[in-house]
């Protein structure tokens, strides 16, 4: 189908209203697409930002984080509380509860939805923290200043955990895992990370898992019982796209979209973006699943370029990039690290900022900061050059990361 007759006969359909969903709207009219744009959100607020959610909104201190998009004046048609249950590739419809949707281009952009714990489901006082709603019935349970139990020690743990100390809950949060973070960060890297809590005044317990959630309190398997007026589930995110099953679009063992290198998917005129699909990265030899905002800020721009056309397709390869604000520390990161062979600290860990670099093959692949945002700033353009460093230089928390170069 060329440009021409894609603008002229037909419209560009996305599917989730998220920061994916929004930003290829925006992006495709920005990058001067001038055909129907219909973005469909299956919640019926106003779409909406979601890391504040584990802060300011969760706190009082924010009704919500809705983006500040005028889609009547960019001519997107926005269309709220509609939930979308299968895609028929062949004749290009979307099956809604409201009827069929057809498209000429789909772009898919559903996000992830949290996992959810074994047996609680339906407890009372049980509650996921992903959207605004969940914030919502959050807010009113911290001001309350309960006994919490947060169940998981990842990110998403770390931050709700911080906000609530910061309201004044006692917080006890319960890792399966031997440490913090275990399915983020090697051991070494996550374990200064684990004084946090105790400084915080939250109590952390590793190793920990739950047998039932009762009413009240958690019960673990090694027979303890945590005194709990409400527990937060915060153990992971799958890419929330079971209603593709059966579609022609192909799914990852992960459940992530398989998406190529231009975020192509596997069925004619559909793409994916955000942290419902995954994509191919030659900076890093590996397919990528990034459940984190910048991936969904980024890859809206190439899948816009793309569905435009007018030109060489272009190849979505980003530096990936995230950031968390826990226990008063403002932790950032960027790249992968995955195949790294080298592995250099910078400053101390016992201290208040310091930050860990990853090297691939002499060039610098991943950075861990803690309060040292100009190593992060830095290091990022480092990653994208695959600039050679010196190990040595890099080492030295008072040598910037730009002059750690080699040559």
């Amino acid at each position: 189908m060329s440009e021409q007759t894609e603008q002229t006969q037909g419209g560009v359909v996305i599917v989730g209203a998220g920061m994916a969903g929004v930003q290829t709207a925006v992006a495709l009219r920005e990058q001067g697409w001038t055909g129907r744009v219909t973005l469909l959100g299956a919640e019926p607020h106003q779409p909406y930002d979601r890391p504040p959610l584990s802060k300011a909104v969760l706190l009082g201190k924010a009704e919500d984080s809705a983006f500040d998009v005028d889609f009547e004046g960019l001519g997107i048609e926005l269309r709220l509380g509609v939930e979308v249950t299968g895609l028929r590739g062949a004749e290009r419809e979307l099956d809604t509860e409201a009827g069929p949707v057809p498209y000429e281009v789909l772009v898919l952009a559903t996000g992830a939805e949290p996992l959810t714990l074994p047996g609680a489901e339906g407890v009372p006082g049980v509650h996921l923290l992903r959207t605004l709603d969940d914030a919502a019935r959050l807010r009113p349970v911290l001001a309350a200043a309960p006994a919490m139990v947060v169940v998981g020690a990842g990110w998403i743990g770390a931050e709700f955990a911080t906000a609530a100390r910061e309201a004044g809950c006692e917080v006890t949060v319960v890792e399966a895992a031997d440490r913090v973070l275990a399915g983020a960060l090697p051991a070494e890297v996550a374990a200064p990370m684990a004084r946090w809590y105790e400084e915080a005044g939250a109590t952390l317990l590793t190793g920990a898992r739950v047998a039932a959630v009762e009413a009240g309190r958690v019960l673990l398997t090694d027979g303890r019982a945590l005194p709990a007026g409400a527990v937060v589930v915060g153990i992971g995110a799958r890419p929330a796209t079971r209603w593709l099953a059966g579609s022609q679009v192909e799914l990852g063992p992960d459940g992530s979209v398989t998406a190529d290198a231009h975020l192509r998917t596997t069925a004619a005129g559909v793409y994916a973006v955000g942290d419902c699909a995954s994509f191919p990265s030659g900076r890093y030899g590996a397919r990528l699943l990034v459940h984190h905002w910048d991936n969904a800020l980024q890859g809206p721009r190439v899948v816009a370029a793309n569905v435009l056309g007018g030109g060489a397709e272009r190849v979505y390869d980003p530096v990936p990039y995230f950031w968390s604000e826990q226990f008063g520390r403002f932790v950032q990161y960027a790249g992968h690290h995955g195949d790294a062979d080298e592995l250099v600290w910078r400053g101390d860990p016992a201290g208040e900022a310091w930050s860990v670099c990853w090297l691939r093959d002499g060039a610098l692949a991943a950075l861990l900061a803690v309060g040292r945002p100009r190593d992060l700033a830095q290091g990022r353009r480092l990653i994208e050059a695959a600039t050679p460093v010196d190990p040595a230089r890099l080492a030295d928390p008072a040598v910037p990361l730009k002059s750690a170069t080699l040559g």
